[in-house]
């Protein structure tokens, strides 16, 4: 994902740690395909759980998105910022200058989490256009294994990816893509549907993007 999908050049064995911080090294975050100048959708899902201002809230993949920003901003305090590149957290950082102290940055692989997996449980896990990335059952297994382990009881689940229709690919990555149903059926029963919504992103090149957002909570 660096400024349009195919402007990157994917070598036959893929370090994607270094795939990444390339990425984010290559470009300012304006200038990333992914890159929107609001994350209302997010932030509107968040607000729907009711939880309060203090609730820890563990953004995964979050690159060096505004939503951090806009998070602090809005009075939320327990923040956790998670990236598989460094370079994306550091933008973050060097952005919030002296704010970037009141946010957890843990540069991890959710797949194969070295730090995640012992952190304090969170009451909201929120991917936006991360679990898409993963495309075998082993990395969606290690996906949601994680999840399901640092989520609360009555904690909730924000995952918004590409639909159905969505894009095959982004920075040459071949995608998963989903619908609602799908990510119920990966979840279990433990968790129920809040709710769910198609939303058409408009990247910074004009290029449409659909989605499905969906928030879940956790019963059990």
């Amino acid at each position: 994902m660096t400024t349009k999908e195919n402007d990157c050049t994917i070598p036959e064995t893929i370090n994607y740690k270094d795939h990444w911080n390339t990425a984010y090294t290559k470009n300012t975050t304006e200038k990333l395909g992914w890159y929107e100048e609001s994350s209302k959708e997010t932030i509107d899902l968040i607000k729907e759980t009711n939880l309060d201002k203090n609730a820890r809230i563990l953004s995964v993949g979050v690159g060096s998105s505004l939503l951090i920003d806009e998070l602090l901003h809005d009075g939320y305090s327990q923040l956790i910022a998670n990236d598989l590149s460094e370079k994306a957290l550091n933008d973050i950082k060097e952005r919030l200058k002296d704010q970037a102290n009141q946010v957890t940055f843990i540069p991890d692989n959710l797949v194969e989490p070295k730090v995640l997996g012992d952190i304090e449980k969170v009451d909201i896990w929120n991917d936006r256009a991360v679990l898409h990335f993963f495309l075998t059952e082993e990395e969606k297994t290690a996906y949601f294994n994680l999840l399901k382990k640092i989520v609360k009881v009555n904690g909730y689940v924000i995952i918004a990816v590409f639909a159905l229709d969505g894009a095959e690919k982004c920075c040459g990555l071949n995608l998963q893509r989903y619908n609602t149903e799908m990510l119920q059926e990966r979840l279990g029963h433990d968790f129920s549907l809040e709710k769910s919504f198609n939303h058409t992103f408009v990247n910074p090149y004009g290029g449409e993007r659909p989605y499905v957002y969906t928030l879940f909570k956790r019963r059990s």
